[in-house]
């Protein structure tokens, strides 16, 4: 065909003839010197932005590490940076990591206190390998993020088992379980002087702020240019008080929402509050840009408080002493009290994995207490042979409360109810059918639960069980004429 260039054919070697259609070249077209220009400066803004000069790195340095030889918080995990042993180097290591994992979503002040216990009974990497889950479980409880306590026990038997020593290089630490980036940086700089940065929400602000990055903070892009430019500021000899210095800084100053900028010993190199001295409706808390949140999503449970009457029946059928039910004290009656609890151990995976609980059972959504009712007594039955008409005889049954649990992504409404039952034959059926349960459970007296170490909506739900049954001991034991005094003056003051 005329007009077009001329093909080629190509013989193949089972003699086939192909033919070769030519390549078609495409022509960029040239930029104008305007467009050339405009990305000249584009190019030299995004090097100022994202890269720091010589003299302005070494400044930052000085400035920094001074600051935070004066102002730093007295924290039991900060060492001085003198020549320490292996051995005073290993335990270090150990207590920074302990911290480190501690502080991820949680307060300083609420972690002194958990870290101190925590050294006190593990005190070093070989103790804390020998702990249980559930120990490891008890000593976190109120922390929140509970995984983070199982990776830690993970963690240190992995080491130990080993027997190699404390890992102490970046790319050593990530090969341990639960460590990450953040993590293995924390403990390689500040344990062992290596030069390498971290970068928790405190730097990225800090940074975002120096250079006035209003770019995406979760965006992995992002990501990496800020750990490229918290490299560039590590400090070549003192790593890891540079680092935390860096942390400090956005902790105490160059906070969220009320950056204190007057004080702060990096303001001069502050891009962020350049722009505002020069544009006041730009502010220095614009910087970085601001993640949308998660809608949280909305769950209900229903969590039953199953207590278990003890001592033997007095007779087949015959009536239980509310008091006794609702007492919880050693004699009344002249029945020895020695009630249990019933608790339930969640799956090993997902939200509060291995942790104990009272049982408990997701709703479809708002339910109202016969629906409720009917839902716990199907689980209790199919889980543990608690059936009311075979196995046990209902003491006492109460609807207590309900109130809302907030977790990182749910929004968890509770409905509590108290069940008091009476068994049948002493128990025997129940440790029948233990072991062929499908998860977890035991049961333990009011003084043993008061001390384990439960999670923070657990504890609330006992709370408020122990308060439904205070009050209703106290009117119970009150005198029939003066209950009915309080009764008469409570309605007078409501009609009034």
């Amino acid at each position: 065909m005329e007009g077009n260039k001329k093909q080629k054919q190509k013989k193949t070697n089972n003699g086939k003839v192909v033919v070769e259609r030519p390549r078609r070249s495409v022509r960029l077209q040239a930029k104008t010197p305007t467009q050339k220009q405009k990305s000249k400066e584009e190019d030299i803004e995004d090097i100022v932005k994202w890269g720091f000069s010589g003299d302005e790195t070494q400044k930052i340095r000085e400035s920094l590490l001074e600051w935070y030889d004066h102002n730093k918080r007295d924290l039991p995990w900060r060492y001085t940076n003198t020549a320490e042993s292996e051995e005073e180097e290993t335990k270090r290591a150990y207590g920074v990591w302990v911290s480190e994992v501690m502080l991820q979503q949680t307060r300083v002040q609420t972690v002194i206190q958990y870290y101190n216990r925590w050294m006190e009974k593990w005190p070093t990497l070989q103790h804390l390998s020998l702990a249980s889950l559930e120990e490891v479980n008890e000593m976190w409880a109120g922390l929140g993020y509970y995984r983070r306590a199982r990776f830690l026990l993970e963690g240190a038997r992995m080491i130990v088992a080993k027997g190699s020593g404390f890992p102490k290089t970046v790319s050593a630490l990530q090969k341990i379980q639960g460590i990450g980036d953040y993590t293995a940086g924390a403990i390689a700089s500040i344990a062992f002087k290596e030069v390498v940065p971290v970068v928790d929400g405190n730097v990225i602000r800090v940074i975002a702020r120096l250079r006035a990055i209003s770019a995406n903070p979760k965006e992995s892009v992002t990501v990496k240019k800020l750990w490229k430019l918290a490299a560039q500021l590590v400090d070549p000899i003192r790593p890891g008080d540079f680092n935390q210095a860096l942390m400090e800084l956005g902790a105490t100053v160059c906070t969220s929402l009320n950056p204190s900028c007057s004080s702060c010993p990096a303001s001069g190199h502050c891009r962020a509050l350049s722009i505002f001295r020069h544009d006041s409706l730009v502010l220095v808390t614009d910087f970085p840009l601001k993640g949308v949140r998660v809608k949280q999503r909305q769950d209900f449970s229903a969590v039953c408080v199953v207590e278990l009457l003890g001592g033997q029946r007095t007779s087949e059928g015959s009536q239980i002493d509310s008091r006794e039910v609702l007492g919880g004290l050693e004699k009344i009656e002249g029945r020895q009290t020695n009630n249990r609890f019933l608790l339930v151990k969640r799956p090993d995976d997902g939200l509060l994995a291995g942790l104990w609980e009272f049982p408990s059972v997701l709703l479809d959504g708002e339910a109202d207490l016969t629906t409720r009712r009917e839902v716990i007594d199907h689980f209790l039955k199919n889980n543990f042979g608690l059936d009311t008409k075979q196995t046990c005889d209902i003491a006492f049954r109460k609807n207590v409360g309900e109130f809302v649990h907030i977790f990182s992504h749910i929004r968890l409404k509770i409905y509590v109810e108290l069940l008091v039952l009476d068994l049948k034959g002493g128990g025997n059926h129940l440790s029948g059918i233990q072991d062929k349960a499908t998860m977890t459970w035991k049961y333990v007296d009011g003084k043993a639960l008061s001390s384990m170490g439960l999670t923070s909506s657990v504890r609330k739900v006992y709370t408020m069980v122990q308060k439904l049954k205070q009050e209703k001991l106290s009117f119970s034991l009150t005198p029939s004429n003066k209950r009915s005094r309080t009764t008469r003056k409570k309605n007078n003051k409501s009609l009034n």
